[in-house]
């Protein structure tokens, strides 16, 4: 399955994570980093990103990107929060950014970070059929989420982040009662507007997200930071809130820095940002609020998977298609079943991807060959396939290598009849790696093709769902689709041969 990289430049740290998507499960993390580099310190009292904060930025940019290559994600989103939305000096930060991260930085709205964040939390803990109240508090701002069964109803970004909070109000340490009292008196006043808008609502849950959340649940639950996932949906209630915040403020830096689950670098900055987790519960008269691991970058994640991209990366060219198509058509092939394979084999080639785990230009020759496997019709019935593989080894593919070319033309080989032996001529004449990508390939376009044995395309749409080691095709069609049914479960047999599973095709109810 696809993977994809997300970096989420925040005001106080910047975040990386790097993930493979399966349709309907949780994303699979591949990588994840963190790094506090303060960025709105410099902006928050100069205005500008300071020399130091680019250099810094610069750097951890660039040992993520060097991270998530390693992992061939096929689409990468870099976005840029509170503080970079205040500087000066963007345009130098942007530029700057962009070289080191390997992909284009963006500095989003409020409104955007907002529908990233309820996009994360939906990603990793549905909130189907409820009234949800999502609050994530960062360096430069806090992001105030509604959402209802699973969707955005409204949002609002704040100026209430950890680090401008701190910046703006809390010079002493401890901080005094008055700096304390100032704080709490802009806080609220900042909350107004959207406690006049959804105070009245009734909420079925309160979400906290970020790390400031974590750091509470953490402290709350005495969990060392460590072993911080093990509380993702641990339920605070506002009293306990009140007493961590009345507990910590009134301590030194040092004294904080003891508390369990507050790291060194947190707790420079938990007061003012358990400050307006304690306000929002205050103000909206919340008995509890649940912490989410969840954050911005996997809201990317899951938007870039939605978006689907990356796809492209398996699929041909433009150029590519008409080049196979013409062939196809000089040799008598019905285009409109070649299609219906290889929309079909498309489908399978991402569905099948945590079983056979080809890079995704491995797609385009499935695809290419689920064009021209029938090619071998024009020399005669008796043995198509053998006839197939003469063809397109000996043809000019413009737009593919010769490499390329016996591959596909070996996937058209064995589209039917025997697997490859160590004997054949098409098997012998490629690399080890091409030959182990052909097992992988051949049953997939042996299903595909006959998933439209009746070369009538009822075949709508297949899903493709892995369970306790078995494989089930779930098959979207309109008509009758027994013969389909049959011809793809003996197909399956090559299936069960390469990848040791037991493999079934149902008809899903529409």
């Amino acid at each position: 399955m696809p993977r994809y990289a997300a970096i989420d430049i925040g005001s106080n740290s910047i975040r990386m994570e790097a993930a493979e998507v399966v349709p309907g499960q949780p994303a699979r993390i591949l990588a994840s980093e963190r790094e506090v580099t303060r960025l709105g310190e410099s902006v928050f009292r100069t205005g500008a990103v300071s020399e130091e904060a680019l250099k810094a930025t610069a750097s951890v940019l660039a040992r993520m990107a060097a991270l998530y290559r390693k992992l061939d994600v096929v689409g990468v989103r870099a976005v840029a929060t509170s503080a970079i939305r205040d500087t000066r000096n963007q345009r130098e930060f942007l530029a700057r950014a962009s070289e080191a991260a390997g992909a284009p930085v963006e500095i989003i709205s409020g409104r955007e970070e907002a529908r990233l964040i309820q996009l994360g939390v939906e990603s990793i803990w549905r909130q189907t059929g409820k009234r949800a109240l999502i609050l994530d508090i960062g360096g430069g701002s806090a992001e105030i989420v509604a959402s209802e069964d699973g969707r955005l109803r409204e949002s609002f970004s704040k100026p209430l982040g950890a680090v401008r909070l701190h910046e703006m109000f809390l010079h002493d340490d401890p901080p005094s009662p008055r700096q304390l009292h100032q704080m709490h008196e802009y806080i609220r006043a900042k909350l107004d507007t959207a406690v006049r808008r959804l105070g009245h609502t009734r909420w079925d849950r309160a979400i906290a997200t970020s790390a400031t959340a974590s750091a509470v649940a953490s402290a709350v639950a005495r969990v060392p930071r460590s072993e911080r996932d093990a509380i993702d949906r641990f339920r605070l209630s506002a009293a306990q809130v009140r007493k961590l915040y009345q507990k910590l403020a009134a301590r030194t830096l040092a004294g904080r820095r003891r508390v369990t689950g507050i790291g060194p670098k947190r707790a420079e900055i938990i007061v003012p940002g358990l400050a307006v987790l304690m306000d929002f519960l205050s103000e909206f008269h919340l008995p509890a609020v649940y912490y989410s691991r969840a954050g911005v970058r996997d809201g990317i994640i899951a938007d870039l998977a939605a978006r689907n991209v990356g796809a492209q990366l398996s699929r041909l060219s433009r150029d590519q298609r008409l080049e196979v198509e013409n062939m196809g058509r000089r040799y008598g092939v019905s285009l409109e079943h070649a299609r219906k394979v290889a929309n079909i084999s498309n489908l399978l080639f991402g569905a099948l991807q945590p079983l056979h785990a080809l890079r995704p230009g491995c797609g385009k020759m499935l695809e290419a060959a689920a064009y021209l496997h029938d090619v071998g019709h024009f020399v005669s019935d008796t043995g198509h396939h053998k006839h197939s593989y003469y063809v397109v080894a000996n043809s000019d593919l413009a737009g593919f290598t010769e490499r390329e070319r016996l591959l596909i033309a070996g996937l058209c080989r064995y589209h039917r009849k025997t697997l490859p032996n160590p004997v054949h001529g098409p098997y012998q004449a490629l690399t080890p790696e091409e030959r182990r990508i052909l097992m992988l390939m051949i049953p997939i376009l042996r299903l595909a093709d006959n998933l439209d044995r009746s070369r009538e395309q009822r075949i709508r749409g297949v899903e493709c769902r892995l369970r306790d080691g078995e494989v089930n095709l779930q098959v979207h069609s309109t008509g009758d689709i027994d013969l389909e049914q049959w011809a793809a479960e003996r197909a399956g047999e090559a299936f069960r041969q390469i990848y040791n599973r037991p493999i079934t095709v149902t008809r899903a109810r529409d």
